[in-house]
């Protein structure tokens, strides 16, 4: 049996029969308990921990008991701290904390580092590039299993089981931690098709006589603006619709099949630019750079597979690109 005896600033452990078996077990409780407490439900915590889902019930079950408490409600729905439960879950969050520094703190790389790592990009990163470079993190980090989503709409975090999740643009207010990656350059381009067509657009009265392929935000169901820069001054124009889709690998391909204008991030068309399927337009009025951000849950201690690939995206995801996207400066933490 295990006795714990908890303090403002530390915590003692006592262990009865001496038994590191009966520590690790104890400490596999802990986890899976801030888990469950984090997502609300028993399968996302399973699903997310990459363990059976009776397991999980298992495990906090015997927690109960041993501490005399219940630590959640539980209805068909939902699963909820109870008052005894988020007392519990703040001084789990610390000794989890504790321990993941004291195991850490001679830790020269990441081949210690072993867990399920869920992260979600927009569908347009989702290219040879991109997906080769996360082949240096896997090396580097060989222990740490990765789930890749792709995907344009609004995630819920916390819902979902994602640890965090890489989008472009401006984000609306949350709870979310936003750690700036990259800036990302924007281009206003065509097919050339198009543009034998319908001719050159100079300036930005020009649109008004033009079509574009108009992108429909998942968030807000609202077409995005594109964005121009003059003398300075930042102006949205709205284009006649050729067409509108709610996915950025297909506005992507609409601008190459000629249905007429886009603004996309330069790393999504660059192989497009380069072939010549696509050609940059009105390049005095680029506007400012968009920020590439990523976003995961406000936390106070984050797992560390999640810290490692923070850290390791925002060192290598603007070398990528060298082109098409710079460090911010200075970075907002």
């Amino acid at each position: 049996m295990i006795v714990l005896f908890f303090s403002n600033n530390h915590w003692q452990r006592f262990v009865s029969l001496g038994r590191i078996g009966d520590i690790m077990e104890l400490l596999q409780s802990m986890r899976l308990f801030a888990r469950l407490a984090e997502l609300g439900s028993f399968t996302k915590a399973a699903e997310s921990l990459d363990i059976g889902r009776p397991q999980v019930t298992r495990y906090i079950q015997e927690l109960e008991t041993s501490l005399g408490v219940r630590l959640f409600q539980r209805t068909t729905r939902k699963v909820a701290l109870t008052a005894e439960g988020e007392r519990f879950y703040e001084r789990v969050q610390d000794i989890l904390a504790q321990i993941s520094a004291a195991t850490t703190m001679f830790d020269r790389g990441g081949a210690t580092l072993v867990g399920r790592l869920r992260i979600d990009i927009p569908t347009a990163f989702a290219q040879m590039e991109f997906i080769k470079s996360l082949k240096g993190f896997t090396a580097a980090f060989p222990g740490i299993n990765i789930v890749l989503g792709a995907t344009d709409r609004a995630v819920d975090l916390i819902g979902e089981g994602i640890d965090c999740a890489l989008r472009i643009g401006d984000l609306p207010d949350s709870t979310l931690i936003a750690r700036p990656i990259a800036l990302a350059t924007m281009v206003t381009c065509a097919a050339p098709e198009y543009l034998h067509t319908q001719g050159l657009p100079e300036t930005l009265d020009d649109l008004a006589a033009h079509r574009g392929v108009n992108f429909l935000s998942g968030q807000s169901n609202r077409t995005l603006p594109w964005h121009f820069s003059v003398n300075g001054q930042s102006r949205t124009f709205i284009s006649n619709a050729g067409i509108t889709v709610t996915e950025s690998n297909a506005y992507v391909q609409c601008g190459v099949s000629g249905f007429g204008i886009i603004q996309a991030p330069g790393i999504t068309v660059a192989e497009h630019l380069d072939s010549g399927a696509l050609v940059e337009i009105l390049r005095p009025y680029r506007p400012a750079p968009r920020p590439v951000s990523l976003l995961y849950p406000s936390r106070t201690h984050l797992a560390p597979q999640v810290q490692v690939f923070i850290d390791w995206l925002q060192k290598h995801f603007p070398q990528l690109h060298a082109a098409w996207l710079e460090t911010p400066t200075p970075l907002r933490l």
